[in-house]
């Protein structure tokens, strides 16, 4: 019963739908209603400036980090004798986080694509696999500026380095990652559509590259 609660209360913190409330509170304006109507870091990132992309960005990571580590309310999941039972349950409240990311109760049902705070969750159960993810997604976004490239590829590498490269054995664990892989490809539909007609925007980074490119 206990673990239920944590479960709900995991949406609900995933629920906070960030980029929404900044741009109604700071700029009277609904985030959805603009650029590529997603709640998420990225269209902040183009539709309000480098600054509050970033902040929004943070706060979504966060919330699946809270999310992720709201077992240690439980002092039956702390011992290391019950790593197992901790990482399953720390797994539902991450996705839980996950959900109320995409599915903000707050913001009628209408969220984000999940990426930044499946990172977060990522951060709290398996860091070193976060962080080469983190490498993926910025090695991607180097070479394309795609971010939605970069989200897709670094959701796919998640999955290969947990069962092939860290070679997790926990059988949920594994799953786990394949739904991760699976959700991000799902939610990035139109932005792979949009990469196959070439209408896809890129972030206004290392433009100087470019342009040093265009002049050779």
């Amino acid at each position: 019963m206990k673990e239920i609660f944590l479960i709900l209360l995991a949406y609900l913190v995933g629920s906070i739908p960030t980029s929404v409330w900044v741009s109604r509170y700071f700029f009277d304006i609904d985030i959805r209603d603009y650029g590529s109507g997603n709640a998420g870091a990225t269209n902040t990132y183009r539709v309000l400036g480098k600054q509050w992309g970033t902040f929004v960005m943070i706060v979504d990571m966060l919330k699946g980090v809270i999310g992720t580590s709201l077992y240690i309310f439980l002092p039956t999941y702390l011992g290391a004798s019950n790593e197992l039972d901790r990482t399953n349950l720390m797994i539902g409240l991450g996705l839980s986080a996950v959900i109320g990311h995409i599915f903000p109760i707050w913001a009628d049902f209408k969220g984000g694509k999940g990426v930044a705070t499946l990172f977060g969750m990522a951060v709290a159960i398996q860091p070193a696999v976060a962080l080469c993810c983190v490498g993926v997604f910025l090695l991607v976004l180097y070479l394309t500026r795609f971010v939605s490239l970069s989200s897709i590829l670094a959701g796919i590498a998640f999955m290969v380095f947990i069962i092939f490269i860290f070679n997790e054995k926990e059988t949920l664990y594994q799953i786990f990652s394949v739904v991760v892989a699976l959700m991000i490809v799902l939610t990035h539909q139109k932005n792979i559509g949009r990469i196959l007609k070439g209408t896809e925007s890129k972030v206004p980074i290392l433009k100087y590259r470019d342009r040093r490119k265009q002049k050779k």
